[in-house]
């Protein structure tokens, strides 16, 4: 799975809107969604939201955990902690990034929020090569990953499966031919 696979898991995730147009409830496959009445807060997917944003449409309300004094909290959790702590969505860096892209006049503090999600992402990535590094020096056969998100997996992952098959390779290649002989009863 690649970082567009992963994103467009993200925009299913639901976001509130204010909508300044009428309009009934709308039946989709992935469930209804409406009515839409101007000024009235209505749930809808991140996808629909950020189009509905480029055309005019609605104004985006930024998810709760988009504030910059919980994820100052959050980034200096993470910080403190020699584990992953729990985020605050499985797609914090997608949605953030999306809502950003498309609809940061809509977003109170936008830069710095930008720059609290990177700092988070950055430390959670710092630890996740450290873990790896531990991991493979110790030469587990398996791993915890609680906390994490798809995209910090997916993230490493290719590297990480890379320096496996290539410790595999070593290891087998480094252990003594068994006799090949079998034995007569």
């Amino acid at each position: 799975m690649d970082a567009a696979e992963v994103e467009f898991l993200a925009e299913k995730e639901l976001v509130t809107i204010i909508p300044n147009f009428s309009l009934d409830k709308i039946y989709l496959i992935g469930g209804d969604l409406g009515p839409f009445n101007p000024g009235l807060p209505v749930e809808v997917p991140l996808w629909l939201a950020i189009n509905l944003k480029q055309r005019q449409k609605c104004r985006l309300l930024p998810p709760e955990w988009m504030d910059v004094e919980k994820l100052e909290q959050l980034r200096d959790q993470e910080r403190k902690e020699e584990t992953f702590t729990p985020v605050p969505s499985p797609h914090y860096m997608e949605i953030t990034k999306l809502l950003l892209n498309h609809a940061s006049d809509n977003i109170p503090k936008a830069d710095t929020i930008r720059t609290l999600i990177k700092d988070l992402w950055d430390t959670r990535m710092a630890k996740l090569r450290v873990s790896a590094d531990s991991f493979v020096r110790q030469q587990e056969a398996h791993a915890k990953l609680d906390n994490l998100t798809l995209m910090e997996i997916n993230t490493s992952g290719a590297f990480l499966t890379q320096a496996l098959n290539h410790m595999y390779k070593l290891r087998t290649s480094l252990q003594p031919a068994e006799s090949t002989q079998s034995q007569d009863f």
